[in-house]
């Protein structure tokens, strides 16, 4: 079991589900087939009780995985936030060796390092640090993507710096796959440096991942640019230019933190920020979740927010039935690929003693409600020039919700490139709708990304979002 104290949690302990060998080969082809990447959505609300410090008495275990040591958090953490806490070499599964000696794409590097989470508590988060070996050609230092990483899941054996080092992570109890590294090498191979963030609780192993917490994830987002800064005999300088990299969740993630950034990190200039299919409304993505192929992410969600808000968590513990009490169990410890098997197409209304979904229980109770509103991505003007890109069939991140954060930003005079991923319906709540956009639009993403980083100026398109599907 993990370190992670769920002894205040009323939860009833993990069952533990084994899969076929064939049903794990089946996910993880089926992982790789849809252009290796499994992302999923966000969506609401919260449960799972705060968890305690490591105490080092025994390895985590996380569905068959053993954590490494790297990822236990020390009792005392450093005071300034981004402040590094330790580092390591990260061998990267898919590396070459140059002609000039160096690897190929890069070096890379894990680190832990330090945050504020949404209730002002200091957390410790880690990632990875990849110094390219190609060199950068836009002019100027050496710029900085900060990424933020799709829905891995909830287990730490999911945190995108271990996928990095292992792309396709299989065991008889779970499935993770690196759908990412796709992203992280194409800005490589331009010459930018990429700090990922593996979020708060996700890897490190003394709380729950937090999911689509709009602060969690924007200041972790953040704060992994300070990190790399502290970084030894890298090439990046303080003239160096910064851009936020994401999809799906980690479109969330770089959408907050390009609206996060003038108050929390000032000290930061956002070259350019790429927000690909963000769930900025997580009452309209949890609609789309729900009885989705990923249906899991629901519980992921519930499981994180109750870290953070008793009026929600005390809201879902009236509500939950024995069936929906494992569920959330079962899910905090699960990577996409195991949610896919587990719970595909799972209702939420066979989670409640009422027989309601829990978006329409959340609906009905004000304080809970409330809670899920604060996390509305929109409600500030983002800093720099902003992408965001949404593909018009996306139905598990609804595709209006996304557009209205375009208007939204557009409203508050924000720089704002609006791309609509025009494909045909590809299918119902089986995720093509949303993972096929992130193909089509990736090199458009990264080729925009890399203007901003090179100085390009960008003109606001918000005149045409009327238009615009």
């Amino acid at each position: 079991m993990s370190r992670k104290d769920r002894s205040r949690s009323p939860l009833p302990p993990r069952r533990v589900r084994p899969f076929r060998a064939a049903a794990v080969a089946v996910t993880a082809a089926a992982c790789v087939t849809a252009a290796a990447c499994v992302t999923a959505a966000a969506c609401v609300a919260a449960y799972a009780a705060p968890a305690s410090a490591t105490d080092g008495t025994a390895p985590v275990v996380s569905r068959g995985v053993t954590i490494p040591d790297f990822y236990d958090p020390p009792a005392q953490l450093p005071a300034a936030n981004g402040a590094l806490i330790r580092t390591e070499p990260l061998p990267l599964a898919l590396s070459l060796p140059g002609l000039d000696g160096r690897p190929m794409p890069g070096t890379a590097t894990r680190l832990m390092y330090r945050t504020t989470d949404s209730n002002g508590r200091p957390a410790a988060v880690t990632g990875a640090y990849i110094e390219p070996s190609a060199g950068w050609k836009g002019g100027g230092a050496r710029p900085l993507v900060a990424l933020a990483s799709g829905t891995m899941g909830q287990g730490d054996q999911c945190a995108p710096s271990l996928a990095l080092q292992h792309p396709l992570a299989i065991t008889p109890e779970s499935v993770s796959v690196g759908y990412e590294t796709l992203a992280v090498y194409r800005l490589l191979a331009a010459g930018v440096a990429v700090v990922v963030t593996d979020y708060v609780g996700l890897g490190t192993t003394d709380r729950l991942h937090t999911y689509v917490n709009r602060v969690d994830e924007g200041h972790a987002l953040l704060d992994a640019v300070r990190a790399a800064h502290q970084l030894p005999a890298t090439s990046l300088t303080a003239a160096s230019r910064t851009g936020l990299y994401g999809y799906s969740q980690g479109g969330g993630a770089s959408a907050s933190a390009a609206e996060l950034q003038p108050s929390y990190a000032p000290e930061i200039q956002l070259a350019g920020t790429y927000a690909g299919a963000p769930p900025a409304d997580l009452t309209a993505t949890m609609k789309g979740i729900d009885g989705s192929a990923l249906a899991g992410a629901l519980a992921w969600s519930i499981n994180g927010f109750a870290q953070a808000d008793a009026d929600l968590r005390e809201v879902v513990e009236a509500n939950i039935n024995d069936a929906g009490r494992a569920a959330l169990k079962d899910a905090s410890t699960m990577c996409v690929g195991d949610a896919i098997l587990g719970y595909g197409f799972a209702k939420s209304s066979k989670w409640t003693t009422t027989g309601k979904s829990l978006g329409e229980i959340i609906a009905a109770e004000p304080k809970a409600q409330a809670a899920l509103d604060k996390q509305r991505i929109g409600t500030l003007k983002p800093s720099g020039p902003v992408r965001v890109a949404t593909g018009i069939q996306d139905d598990i991140v609804p595709h209006r919700q996304a557009r209205q954060l375009a208007v939204d930003w557009c409203r508050k005079g924000g720089d704002v490139t609006y791309d609509a991923v025009i494909l045909p319906n590809l299918g119902d709540k089986i995720l093509t709708n949303h993972l096929v956009p992130l193909i089509t639009d990736q090199g458009d993403a990264i080729s925009w990304m890399t203007d901003r980083l090179a100085g390009k100026r960008t003109t606001s398109n918000c005149w045409t979002m009327p238009i615009q599907p």
